[in-house]
C-alpha cells in the first residue's frame, strides 16, 4: 500500500475528538510513508487531515470538482491537485489513485463515497481494503446496519468483512494491511430467484 484515500467531512463535526483524529490520521499516514488522496478541500476534517499530513512531511493529492473550486474551497498547498468536471469523475480518480480507503466521521457525502467503494469491492471491481475509523463509536449504527443486511440475506457474511473498522489510525492501518480481498459471488441463492 502506497496511498490511502480518506473520505471525511467538509465540516469539523460537533465533537473535538473528530478534528483531533483527523489530524492524527494525517500525521500517522505521513509517518508511514503513505500518500493521502482526498477531496481537495481546505475546510473541515478534510483540510485538517491534509494539513496534518503535509506538516509531518507527507504527500497529499487532492481531487476537486470544478464547481467546488469556484466556491473557494480549494486547498492551495497540496502536493498535487486534480480539478475534474464532476463528482463522478472525482470518485473514479480517487479510486484509481488509491490503494486503500478510510472513512473518518462525516455526513452524507462521506457515507455515499464509502458505500460506493465498498459496493465496487463487493462486485469484484477492486480488492482494496475499505476501513471505517470508528471514532467514539460514530460508525456503530452503520456497522449494525451491515449486520442487519447479512441477517436478512441482502449481503453475504463474507462481504460484510469488506468493511473493516477500528477506533484508531494505527489499528485500522494494521487491519487494512492484513486484508485479503473477498472472492465470494455477490448474489445469494441466485439459482432460486
Amino acid at each position: 500500500m502506497k496511498s490511502v484515500c480518506v473520505f471525511c467531512g467538509s465540516n469539523p463535526g460537533g465533537d473535538a475528538v473528530f478534528l483531533e483524529t483527523a489530524k492524527a490520521l494525517g500525521t500517522f499516514l505521513a509517518r508511514e510513508g503513505l500518500t493521502v488522496v482526498y477531496g481537495g478541500a481546505s475546510v473541515g476534517l478534510m483540510g485538517a487531515t491534509a494539513n496534518a499530513c503535509l506538516a509531518a512531511g507527507g504527500q497529499v493529492v487532492g481531487v476537486l470538482p470544478d464547481f467546488l473550486k469556484k466556491k473557494e474551497l480549494e486547498h492551495t498547498g497540496l502536493t498535487e491537485l486534480h480539478v475534474v468536471p464532476s463528482m463522478h469523475e472525482r470518485k473514479a480518480l480517487m479510486a484509481e489513485l488509491s490503494d486503500g480507503f478510510v472513512a473518518l466521521p462525516g455526513g452524507m457525502g462521506t457515507l455515499e463515497e464509502f458505500c460506493e467503494i465498498v459496493t465496487w469491492a463487493q462486485l469484484g471491481l477492486h480488492g482494496k481494503p475499505c476501513g471505517l475509523l470508528n471514532v467514539g463509536g460514530f460508525y456503530d449504527p452503520l456497522l449494525a446496519l451491515v449486520r442487519t443486511m447479512v441477517e436478512n440475506r441482502f449481503v453475504r457474511d463474507a462481504h460484510a468483512g469488506i468493511v473493516l473498522s477500528a477506533p484508531t489510525p494505527e489499528e485500522l492501518l494494521e487491519a487494512m494491511r492484513a486484508y485479503r480481498p473477498v472472492t465470494a459471488p455477490k448474489w445469494i441463492d441466485r439459482d432460486k430467484s
